[in-house]
């Protein structure tokens, strides 16, 4: 049997914080208590929370394919990728892992077939810090984006699939002026290059995306994996995505559009970049104006693993009616209830013991310790 004992925490518990101490067996939480402890770990007042869960980061990616054109051994990519998430109090993690071919990457298969394989040899390997899960991140308008979503949907780790499309004109690019200025600079186009590449990219979507869409909600459903939709903008995007049993709305990109979600009992996921920020890198609504409006659910890390973190000490800071329970159930028991992980994200007796030690004595909270099931992983 294995055992720690924690003391002279702030636990961040579901609605409090208190100062007190934890017990842990076999990994698992077995008893809480406040006051002084005379045995255990000293944390010297530092803050106990319960691991991050993070349902959609495109980190791993940016370690595989760290430059355009370069691609990096996949287990070596999860490797760095892990060392971070972990590094930055994140637990549990969703590894999004883009699908469906296009024209700037017509192997994409391949490349998404050794992302996939580095996830399953990593926990054989034994050496990953978080425990990892798949995100198919599928791109709607491409042409075999339903041919790769079966070749990956029933493997073991895959538990989230997001329907995304990134057609200009469409969702998170409404504006088509937003969309040039956006990719411009980024692709080095002509007005006239940039046109016809928007018309090549209009007609994917009109002859793919709504078969696609049904094709794969269709086998999610039937394999029970949690959905997602991606950049709903508007109500009637919204009731589709009810209509589809989507459990968790990413990044929606005005006010209505959250609203409706979160009157159809959808989760609302943001980028805590945004927060971090204050805005959104493409223009669309601010996540810290969706917590004050009380329309915001679940932060995702998206490109920057360690916002989540600092999110969660802004908000109260920023937000008069949010204390630190309650931005800390954005990044841990939200997110893990949205993905059906219900023996995990909340400091209480008989959850997982996944915990970080975080100082937030200076401008930027400092991870000090981080524990998966019981057991010091950084």
């Amino acid at each position: 049997m294995s055992e720690l004992v924690i003391k002279n925490a702030r636990l961040v518990l579901a609605d409090s914080v208190v100062s007190g101490s934890i017990q842990v067996r076999d990994g698992v939480i077995t008893d809480i208590a406040t006051g002084r402890a005379q045995q255990g770990e000293d944390f010297e007042g530092d803050y106990l929370i319960p691991g991050i869960v993070e349902l959609h980061t495109d980190h791993l990616e940016t370690h595989y394919r760290p430059r355009p054109g370069v691609f990096w051994d996949p287990l070596a990519a999860l490797h760095a990728h892990d060392v971070q998430i972990a590094g930055s109090g994140i637990t549990t993690v969703f590894d999004a892992v883009r699908i469906g071919s296009d024209v700037d990457m017509p192997e994409m298969f391949e490349h998404s077939r050794k992302m996939v394989e580095a996830i399953r040899q990593g926990p054989e390997q034994g050496w990953l810090r978080a425990e990892h899960f798949l995100h198919l991140r599928c791109e709607l308008p491409s042409h075999d984006v339903f041919e790769h979503f079966e070749a990956f949907a029933d493997h073991p780790l895959t538990k989230l699939a997001s329907v995304m499309d990134h057609t200009p004109g469409q969702r998170q690019f409404r504006s088509l002026e937003d969309y040039k200025r956006f990719y411009s600079k980024h692709m080095g186009q002509s007005e006239a290059q940039m046109q016809a590449y928007i018309d090549a990219r209009q007609a994917e979507h009109e002859q793919h995306s709504a078969k696609n869409r049904t094709a794969i909600v269709s086998l999610a459903q039937k394999l029970g994996l949690a959905l997602a939709s991606h950049d709903d903008a508007t109500i009637a995007q919204v009731e589709e995505a009810a209509e589809n049993g989507i459990a968790i709305a990413e990044f929606p990109t005005t006010l209505e559009a959250a609203a409706a979600a979160k009157d159809a009992g959808i989760a609302v996921l943001m980028g805590a970049p945004n927060v971090v920020r204050g805005r959104s890198h493409s223009g669309n609504i601010s996540a810290s104006d969706l917590v004050a409006a009380g329309l915001l659910d679940i932060l995702s890390s998206d490109y920057v693993p360690f916002a989540l973190l600092q999110a969660v000490f802004l908000l109260p800071q920023r937000i008069d009616d949010i204390g630190l329970p309650e931005a800390v159930a954005l990044v841990t028991r939200n997110p893990a209830a949205a993905a059906g992980l219900v023996d995990r994200g909340e400091i209480a007796i008989g959850k997982r013991a996944d915990l970080v030690r975080v100082s937030g004595q200076g401008r930027i909270p400092a991870v000090r310790g981080v524990w998966k099931q019981g057991v010091r992983v950084s």
